[in-house]
């Protein structure tokens, strides 16, 4: 029987949770643009004092260039100590309220952004403050107020007529294709702090920390997609970093318990944690090593998760990809292993001193 003490502790783990929503049927009522330069460059911030007129064809453009980058559809959540001191939480709710303070309470949410743009890699760029109506988002039909702000200008050409003649020029634009920072905030669950879903092409830079963490402060929403998310995460991990050849565990070993994982949050619809320790680790000193291990993940990471939840079938297929059943021999054979784990046997050759599979089967194709 094995005995896995050496539990090490997995740094890593996603948190993060899916909305859906669509834009099919919305409408930008309200846009103001304001200038927001870099504070660490003595840069300063342009204010506009009235709304943008948008026509029919002007409004399309906009509606396509600020939606479009919303592909991955994350829920987030205004947090702090009290929802009250969150100053962008605050400022979206007076519009929500009264939607005519939306020139007042946008030049707050811009002011707010240029104090916070004091790291040198920060660019300048536009701020956009608009307010949207008819978004469905799960299912509820809700108004939205958007943040956005375009940062990269690429050159294009301009190509017209002249007299007898066709002329060319060139000038410098925003790309309506890409947005560099966006933010939705949908009007629903304000006690909670709004349903919040952003964009920021920055990545996991330091400096992009300052639009979701420093100007946003966000979090993401502990719900069924957080809780499959971060147990997919932890089995994968126990299996990396505990259910190891370090403790004596094979690889076929290893990709079994992989497959059975997998295996169960597929076929089932409710996660029972006592329920998948008996189905799918099944050993009783394993269980215990695994129920060590989530305890030291769940603290090391600060994590909130449950015994009980309802499995998220879109966490389960976006991480999907992480139960790897392969069974890499050397540089020349690869197994796939997806069934039966008896039907897999490894060994060792005295003449010839290397390891070997045997594998049974009933029939190839």
């Amino acid at each position: 029987m094995l005995f896995l003490n050496n539990i090490r502790p997995f740094f890593c783990i996603i948190i993060i949770c899916v909305a859906m929503f669509y834009f099919d049927e919305s409408e930008l009522e309200k846009l103001i643009v304001h200038h927001i330069g870099n504070k660490n460059e003595n840069e300063s911030v342009l204010l506009s004092e009235q709304e943008i007129n948008i026509d029919e064809d002007l409004k399309a453009v906009l509606v396509s260039y600020f939606f479009n980058s919303f592909k991955d559809k994350i829920f987030h959540q205004f947090t702090s100590d009290t929802l009250e001191e969150n100053k962008v939480f605050q400022y979206v709710t007076a519009i929500f309220d009264q939607p005519d303070l939306l020139i007042d309470e946008s030049k707050k949410i811009a002011n707010h952004l240029f104090e916070q743009s004091y790291h040198p890699n920060i660019k300048s760029g536009e701020l956009y403050v608009s307010i949207f109506r008819n978004c469905i988002v799960d299912d509820e039909l809700v108004d939205a107020i958007g943040i956005f702000k375009s940062e990269t200008k690429q050159p294009f050409l301009k190509v017209f007529p002249q007299e007898d003649n066709m002329n060319i020029t060139h000038d410098r634009g925003i790309n309506i294709n890409k947005i560099d920072k966006a933010c939705l905030i949908f009007n629903t669950e304000k006690e909670l702090g709004y349903k919040v879903t952003i964009v920021d092409v920055s990545g996991k830079s330091k400096e992009a920390h300052y639009w979701k963490d420093d100007f946003l402060g966000l979090e993401q929403r502990k719900d069924d997609y957080y809780q499959t998310q971060n147990y997919i995460g932890i089995c994968k991990g126990f299996v990396k970093n505990v259910f190891n050849g370090e403790n004596g565990v094979e690889r076929a070993d290893q990709i079994d318990m992989l497959n059975k994982s997998a295996d169960y949050f597929s076929e089932n619809k409710e996660f029972d944690i006592h329920d998948f320790e008996n189905k799918v680790i099944e050993n009783d000193e394993v269980i215990q090593a695994f129920q060590e291990y989530t305890e030291k993940v769940t603290q090391d990471n600060d994590l909130e998760i449950k015994d009980k939840f309802g499995i998220s079938e879109t966490a389960f297929k976006k991480s999907r990809a992480q139960f790897k059943s392969v069974l890499k021999l050397d540089k020349n054979f690869h197994i796939y292993i997806h069934g039966d784990r008896q039907k897999i046997v490894k060994g060792f050759d005295q003449s010839s001193g290397l390891n070997y599979y045997q594998v049974f089967f009933d029939q190839e194709n």
